[in-house]
């Protein structure tokens, strides 16, 4: 018998099949997601029950936390072997091209977001695997509602990173109705953590205002002070990855849902940051990243997530500030 699992007051139980834990496969796995979810299911599962997989060349330290293979998601028998081999249940797929990096180059985003995609929603209904596919506040565009975006509006983003994801959406939602496939997504907003370095998303400055502060750095940021954009510390985005994968099965009244924690501008973190750093030097110059954030929504209503399945985060601004320094105070520390 497995001890049930208190998430949002409701009792949920890990899912074991013959008695022993999941088995795990999370693609695209060194990117800013991927790590911190193979160390909170290994936790919880243990070290070899989850499979990381990219096609970097990982670290020692990589190797050393659990099994890494390489995995093409654009080579269909590639993947299928690693799910015979390793014997996957649950399969997590986070390889995709982001938003300011899809839009330098389309093409290879419709190959890796979408054809990649399809390989992993034929694969998972071959071998019956629950998968879950992260979305994004990109999957909507100018004419969604922006302030709040309900779970359920119009959906016309004007990115291919967007467009694969509403993609993804409506894929994932069609083989569950008609295959029975045990597909699951969560909207993510911008993702806020000290462990990766900022990768040229829309909503990496809130990550880069942190390490400029760090260095004592000017920090210029590309987007108008104003731009209110949802966001979500690292710790409550892998935990709410996780509560939605476990999450009974009659909870879920629909497929996909918003999950977020905060709203806010580059001018309201800017204001929490100099609390901490009161000397930090900030100009703005808007770019192309601009035009993105201006189809983003502004806020993001995740009532639905939690009524359905007791999603809740634990982090606010000011938090989320206290902890960037903290953890980034520690890392030069242990650098030296």
């Amino acid at each position: 018998m497995v001890a049930p699992l208190a998430v949002g007051g409701q009792h949920i139980r890990q899912y074991h099949q013959n008695g022993d834990p999941p088995r795990i496969l999370i693609t695209g796995g060194l990117g800013q997601l991927g790590t911190g979810l193979a160390h909170l299911l290994r936790g919880k599962y243990g070290k070899e029950s989850v499979i990381l997989s990219d096609i970097v060349k990982p670290s020692k330290e990589i190797v050393q936390a659990g099994p890494y293979v390489f995995a093409d998601i654009l080579d269909f028998k590639c993947l299928q072997e690693i799910v015979v081999t390793y014997r996957i249940d649950w399969l997590v797929h986070f390889s995709a091209l982001l938003s300011a990096i899809g839009e330098q180059n389309v093409p290879l985003a419709i190959r890796v977001n979408i054809e990649g995609l399809h390989n992993i929603m034929e694969l998972s209904k071959q071998y019956n695997l629950r998968v879950f596919v992260p979305s994004t506040i990109g999957a909507f565009g100018p004419t969604s509602p922006r302030n709040p975006t309900p779970n359920l509006t119009i959906q016309r983003p004007q990115t291919i990173y967007g467009v694969s994801k509403v993609h993804a959406e409506l894929l994932g939602e069609y083989y569950h109705h008609r295959f029975g496939l045990d597909f699951r997504c969560l909207r993510f907003p911008g993702v806020i953590s000290s462990d990766t370095q900022p990768g040229g998303g829309t909503t990496d400055y809130a990550v880069q205002i942190f390490h400029d502060a760090m260095a004592g750095n000017h920090f210029e940021c590309y987007l108008r002070p104003n731009t209110r954009l949802p966001m979500m510390y690292i710790e409550d985005c892998l935990r709410s990855l996780w509560e939605m994968l476990v999450a009974p099965p009659e909870k879920l009244r629909t497929r996909t849902y918003n999950v977020t924690a905060m709203s806010f501008t580059p001018e309201e973190v800017v204001a929490e940051v100099k609390k901490h750093f009161p000397e930090l030097k900030v100009t703005y110059r808007p770019d192309s990243r601009q035009k993105i954030a201006d189809t983003w929504p502004e806020v993001f209503d995740d009532s639905e997530a939690r009524k359905d399945w007791g999603w809740a985060h634990d982090y606010d601004l000011s938090d989320l500030c206290n902890i960037m320094f903290d953890n980034l105070k520690n890392q030069q520390a242990g650098n030296r």
